[in-house]
């Protein structure tokens, strides 16, 4: 694998891991993704609302979700603009695929 694409591979497989939880029940949840990625940082404020709300449902499967939601969140924001860039163009091209 790319150098360049290691870190875009690692934040996806997080996501495979981890977003079914974070984003059960959202209407749109590939949005959600991009809410959280759209700008230069992290969208952690968004993230930890996510969070909230699913931990309020489901305790146990949101806690070890919190530890991978920050380390996500510091992995985004050391990426820098192009890569960046690349995450929100997979992310859109999966939305299409899924629609």
């Amino acid at each position: 694998m790319s150098p360049a694409f290691e870190p875009i591979h690692h934040l996806a497989l997080q996501s495979r891991a981890h977003a079914p939880a974070l984003l059960a029940g959202a209407d749109d949840p590939h949005a959600e993704l991009l809410a959280m990625v759209w700008g230069p940082r992290f969208d952690r404020q968004h993230a930890l609302d996510l969070w909230a709300r699913l931990s309020q449902q489901q305790p146990a499967e949101a806690l070890p979700l919190l530890p991978a939601l920050i380390s996500a969140a510091d992995r985004f924001d050391t990426l820098g603009v192009p890569v960046q860039h690349r995450l929100r163009r997979l992310i859109v091209r999966h939305r299409a695929l899924s629609e």
